[in-house]
């Protein structure tokens, strides 16, 4: 058995980041270009690293990172800005999140007030909702507590499958033997 399996998620955030970013780059030359006829380069030189290195953050590093699952963890990640690392005995329930509200699901990392949901989402497909034994805070989320996790993968399917299969190899809590609560 392999020691992590790795899913994709939706890069629907990603591209709309980039455009977001051309956009930017776009209205930064051509203010440039027009309104100055010798333009300072001090500027020009510190907007070029300011939105290069949103590129680099935000758009490329979320390219290059996956979720995974490994023997007893489940490991959230989008682009080097999150990751999460939740154990399977932290975790009370996966399952299929509805895909009937996918237009009220944010992009990104998102915790609205009010509600115990943490949504790491880069596309409005595939939803899968991690409910946990006990609130958690996320410090991507400005320490906000979240109950319940909700991200996309690219196979819902074989998300869910790998995630069964997986619970199932780990041993069975025997409460009846010291330590019984698994103290980590």
């Amino acid at each position: 058995m392999e020691k992590r399996l790795a899913f994709g998620y939706g890069r629907t955030l990603i591209v709309s980041r980039a455009a977001l970013l051309a956009a930017a780059s776009a209205v930064v030359a051509i203010f440039f270009a027009l309104f100055t006829s010798q333009p300072p380069l001090l500027p020009i030189v510190l907007l070029a690293i300011v939105l290069g290195a949103y590129g680099v953050l935000f758009i490329l590093s979320p390219l290059l990172t996956e979720h995974w699952i490994t023997r007893s963890r489940l490991i959230l990640r989008q682009g080097w800005y999150f990751r999460a690392v939740v154990r399977f005995s932290e975790i009370e329930a996966v399952s299929s999140a509805s895909d009937v509200e996918r237009q009220r699901v944010p992009l990104g990392i998102n915790r609205p007030f009010g509600q115990p949901m943490l949504f790491v989402t880069g596309g409005r497909v595939n939803l899968v909702a991690c409910r946990l034994r006990k609130p958690r805070r996320f410090w991507q989320a400005f320490g906000l507590s979240a109950r319940e996790i909700v991200f996309d993968v690219d196979d819902r399917t074989r998300f869910l499958a790998a995630y069964a299969e997986r619970q199932r190899l780990l041993p069975p809590v025997q409460s009846d033997r010291a330590y019984s609560d698994l103290r980590d």
